[in-house]
């Protein structure tokens, strides 16, 4: 079986995600979507909300499964015998990082990491600018998945 494994807060998840989601899992048997935790940040959704936005997202691919994570992600794949980071790269200064971390990765454990040019409709997308957007009253609607729109609006009005 064939796995990889799509890393990230998804604070919220945007469709920029969903487009690199639904391309690896075109390539993989299974595509696990690794929800990082970040205790010394607040994130504007809980991790368990963000899970339950992911995979209602995801269900129609039939090959995403959903978890949250804290720590290396090296010791996520090997924990799920993971041979493949999948990331998307939305321009040149991504790369930078990206690359580093990936050399840093399959050098503590061997696993690889694979680029996905990101479609360019989102390729200045980010869940920080949806969530600014979003908070002074834009309209995001097209950047995120109704159910993401919705739990986004709702948790807006909120606070």
């Amino acid at each position: 079986m064939r796995r990889a494994v799509c890393p990230g807060s998804f604070d919220p998840i945007t469709n920029g995600h969903l487009d690199i989601i639904s391309r690896a899992s075109r390539l993989y048997d299974e595509v696990y979507v690794a929800v990082m935790i970040n205790q010394a940040k607040r994130g504007l959704f809980e991790i368990e909300e963000r899970i339950d936005l992911i995979r209602r997202v995801t269900a129609e691919y039939g090959n995403v499964r959903v978890e949250a994570f804290h720590g290396l992600l090296v010791d996520f794949c090997k924990q799920r015998d993971i041979p493949a980071i999948v990331k998307g790269l939305r321009a040149v200064s991504d790369f930078d990082y990206e690359l580093q971390m990936a050399q840093m990765n399959n050098g503590l454990s061997g696993v690889e990491t694979l680029f996905i040019p990101t479609n360019p409709t989102y390729s200045f997308l980010s869940s920080s600018l949806v969530k600014e957007v979003a908070t002074w009253g834009g309209d995001v609607s097209h950047l995120v998945p109704a159910e993401v729109l919705q739990a986004l609006t709702e948790r807006l009005r909120k606070d």
